[in-house]
């Protein structure tokens, strides 16, 4: 091929890689969308093949020089940019990915925390009225033998054995959150089932160390994780409705195309209850087994909860992916 039909074929592409990183030049890599980033890895590599191309066919000087210039600018962009952003992109998933995707799935997990409540409310009630109830509601094999508070018969254990435990509880709340997610693919059945079962059994042992005049110590010693904790399985459960919807409830994408839209709206979500349930688990393995006053569990509780709304709830803007079930347009 002669170098004036190669140039001429192939400076179009050359073109909208130097506009690229122009635009990166000026703002990094943020300042461009992901669809611009894909582009930008697109067209470097269509740049190296012209480059070699260019040089096994003796083009001239200037044309190899050019490239060759292309060719390792979009590299430091492509492999040494992204590199260095690595914990740049996990502080942007944080801060605001996640949470923009909790607030666009808002009534899933709402949905989710309403079941929740009116099954922590009920089985409190029932087992209020008669213990025996608890029985009805929860597996036999996990109602405690209440004689002392909840503190001190969980939590009756060598401090120096506090990273074992936390290791314990952060992988066990991770299993429980995956199977309220993974549920969705049964239409949201084992979903909702395992939110149930939560709620239940909240609201029944709270109620049964009430009755024996350890209620307040349940709640208080609760408190500094179960907020964190407990948001973190609704956003599971969310998740999970989220896969169903788009099995129940497609709209107008086929049921395959609105699986895969939804399931990177659901995984963004777990990879963000994972992280909030590594912080829950971590204060309930180190802060709520020491013997602090009720006043201060119930206030760490509290901040825990103010916390967490503001990071969840506060609006924030960007740009999110398209193509979900909800038909729900990007806040901009």
């Amino acid at each position: 091929m002669r170098e004036q039909t190669f140039v001429t074929r192939r400076q179009g592409g050359w073109n909208r890689l130097e506009a690229l990183l122009d635009a990166a030049d000026r703002g990094g890599l943020r300042r461009l969308d992901s669809a611009a980033v894909q582009e930008l890895a697109l067209l470097y590599r269509s740049a190296t093949s012209d480059l070699a191309a260019a040089q096994s066919r003796a083009y001239s000087e200037g044309l190899r020089g050019y490239l060759n210039r292309l060719v390792a600018r979009a590299h430091a962009y492509v492999y040494v940019e992204s590199a260095r952003g690595g914990w740049s992109r996990v502080a942007r998933f944080f801060g605001q990915t996640f949470p923009r995707e909790v607030q666009r799935s808002s009534r899933q997990i709402l949905g989710c925390t309403a079941l929740f409540a009116a099954a922590w409310i009920v089985a409190y009630w029932l087992v209020s009225r008669h213990a025996l109830n608890a029985y009805a509601l929860v597996p036999g094999d996990e109602i405690p033998f209440v004689q002392k508070s909840l503190h001190d018969s969980n939590f009756a254990f060598d401090r120096s054995f506090a990273p074992a435990i936390s290791a314990a509880i952060i992988t066990n709340n991770i299993k429980v959150a995956m199977l309220a997610f993974a549920g969705g693919m049964s239409v949201g059945l084992i979903t909702l089932w395992e939110i149930l079962n939560n709620g239940l059994m909240v609201g029944a042992f709270g109620a049964l160390f009430a009755a024996r005049g350890f209620g307040t110590d349940f709640w208080a010693t609760i408190a500094p994780h179960g907020v964190i904790e407990l948001t973190s399985i609704q956003i599971a459960g969310g998740a999970g409705l989220l896969l169903a919807q788009a099995l129940v409830a497609p709209g107008r994408l086929r049921r395959i195309d609105a699986l895969k839209a939804n399931a990177r709206r659901a995984g963004a979500l777990m990879i963000g209850v994972a992280g909030l349930l590594v912080v829950a688990g971590t204060i309930e393995g180190f802060l709520t087994p020491q013997r602090t006053s009720l006043v201060f569990r119930f206030g760490v509780g509290a901040l825990t909860a103010v916390l967490l709304a503001l990071y969840l709830g506060w609006p924030r803007r960007g740009r999110l992916e398209r193509g979900a079930v909800s038909g729900e347009r990007p806040s901009t």
